[in-house]
């Protein structure tokens, strides 16, 4: 595809996706890039819920053979989030893998076997555009077929986690200010803990929670945490008393024999001030520089322990450069085998290890020393790590 060619058809292939059922994007895209392009075959990869595999999208009961997602030329197109061109000689092409992230949510990556001859840069440019662009499709079409969300699966997930993963805003943004990774685990099993955030043109609110109990019990007691949340900050009303009247909706539910542990976060874009709510058990880390330290925030009692709590905001500065880091207590409150326990020892280590690591690789690494440490996958308590790293404005 040369420049100018390439310039003339990509806006109106972009159109034509809109244009398409939402069943049919990935057929839509290997037709457009095989007439506009040249294309001999297009495959559109989904990275699974726990980030191991990247999976291909196909119409079940027919699946593809899944590809890691942390090594090989796509994997690598994944982590580093740059395209990657395979060189092919039987027969003789090439593959090209394209990253695809949506306002800063890796979802996966588009490969794109192209014929033998040289891929000028304009070509790698235009082709990573087309992806950028079916990602927006793919995470518009969630609200209307389930098969991407089906492709995203390497194994049924419990009910409960179902329940998590549609209340989750994804798992990264992005923007001038700000790049924010997270992960969780049990990603198949997850019950209780839950990140979400929302940003305007001044502000940005992120919350990490973390809902008492296992299985469907936890994941009720977070959905209507974050529910009772979200109501509130979309009324338009301070921090603290966002807390409060969440407070208020989970023990008006539970009479205090349930509660959810929240952090609660609101950054001023322009200044860097962040005003916080330390409503229970997550833990919140920054680094600056070379230098790891635990911001100490007033604890106070979790979300719906007592009726009509009244909530303290407390604030600090974040300067560009800066990473936070929170962490639920499934992370820094979880034992090996042994009884040793996940501590701020060995978390610090990590965070220093993945210093220059984009956030998600943080958020994922963290999580990774987890289980390591923990000796299973099959943590017994649930695990949310948001790694955000603070740019701040311009001018």
């Amino acid at each position: 595809m040369d420049a100018v060619k390439a310039s003339e058809s990509l806006p109106s292939a972009e159109a034509l996706l809109r244009a398409a059922p939402p069943h049919a994007l990935v057929a839509t895209a290997r037709r457009l890039l095989a007439e506009r392009a040249g294309a001999e075959e297009v495959t559109l990869l989904l990275a699974d819920y726990g980030l191991t595999v990247l999976q291909p999208v196909s119409h079940l009961p027919h699946t593809g053979t899944p590809v890691p997602a942390h090594n090989g030329p796509a994997g690598s197109a994944f982590i580093n989030q740059s395209p990657v061109i395979e060189v092919l000689r039987e027969p003789p092409g090439h593959l090209l893998h394209l990253p695809i992230t949506v306002r800063g949510d890796r979802m996966g990556v588009l490969s794109v076997r192209l014929p033998a001859g040289p891929v000028d840069p304009d070509t790698v440019l235009q082709l990573g555009d087309f992806a950028t662009a079916l990602g927006h499709e793919v995470a518009t079409a969630d609200r209307d077929t389930d098969l991407y969300l089906q492709a995203r699966r390497t194994r049924r997930l419990t009910l409960a986690a179902e329940m998590q993963w549609q209340l989750l805003p994804g798992c990264g943004s992005a923007r001038e200010e700000y790049a924010i990774g997270a992960h969780l685990e049990p990603a198949y099993a997850i019950g209780g803990d839950n990140f979400d955030w929302s940003a305007d043109a001044d502000h940005l609110i992120l919350t990490v929670t973390d809902g008492m109990g296992q299985g469907i019990e936890a994941s009720l007691l977070t959905s209507l945490a974050v529910g009772a949340l979200r109501n509130a900050r979309r009324a338009g009303i301070p921090l603290a008393d966002q807390a409060c009247l969440a407070d208020q909706a989970v023990f008006a539910q539970y009479g205090g024999k349930a509660y959810a542990s929240t952090l609660l976060l609101e950054f001023d874009l322009t200044s860097g001030a962040v005003r916080a709510v330390d409503a229970g058990s997550p833990q919140l880390f920054r680094q600056r520089g070379d230098h790891t330290e635990r911001i100490e925030l007033e604890a106070q009692l979790p979300l719906g322990m007592f009726e009509e709590t009244l909530y303290v905001e407390q604030t600090f500065q974040v300067e560009p450069g800066d990473r936070l880091i929170a962490v639920s207590t499934g992370v820094h409150g979880t034992r090996s085998a042994a009884g040793d326990l996940f501590g701020e020892r060995a978390l610090r280590q990590i965070l220093s290890a993945t210093r220059s690591a984009p956030p998600h690789e943080t958020a994922r690494s963290v999580v990774a020393g987890l289980i390591e440490h923990y000796g299973s996958k099959d943590l017994m308590s649930d695990a949310a790590v948001v790694c955000l790293d603070w740019k701040g404005r311009r001018g």
